[in-house]
């Protein structure tokens, strides 16, 4: 009995497979024209924030003293102002 079912079920699978198979079939289909989700600007805004994010962790190197302005208060903003870039650069919606 259990052989039956899954045969059965099996055997409903493929002709589910086959129905979409053919009403796909008559829809057209444009693949010409493909939309991206980001354009140029969004990429150059990730550009830039790239590049501020690696200038924050450029500030924070050195090995002289620890405790300086530079390493403990500038760099991590000019790090987190970088993630901010890179948050506005993925949230903006191109211009159509």
């Amino acid at each position: 009995m259990l052989f039956l079912s899954v045969e059965f079920s099996i055997h409903n699978r493929k002709q589910h497979v086959m129905a979409n198979k053919k009403s796909s079939k008559s829809e057209p289909t444009n693949n010409s024209s493909h939309q991206f989700v980001f354009n140029n600007t969004n990429y150059k805004l990730m550009l830039v924030g790239l590049l501020t994010i690696i200038v924050g962790f450029i500030l924070m190197y050195g090995k002289e003293d620890i405790y300086d302005f530079r390493k403990t208060t500038l760099a991590p903003i000019v790090v987190l102002s970088g993630f901010v870039i890179e948050i506005f650069a993925i949230m903006r919606k191109p211009k159509k």
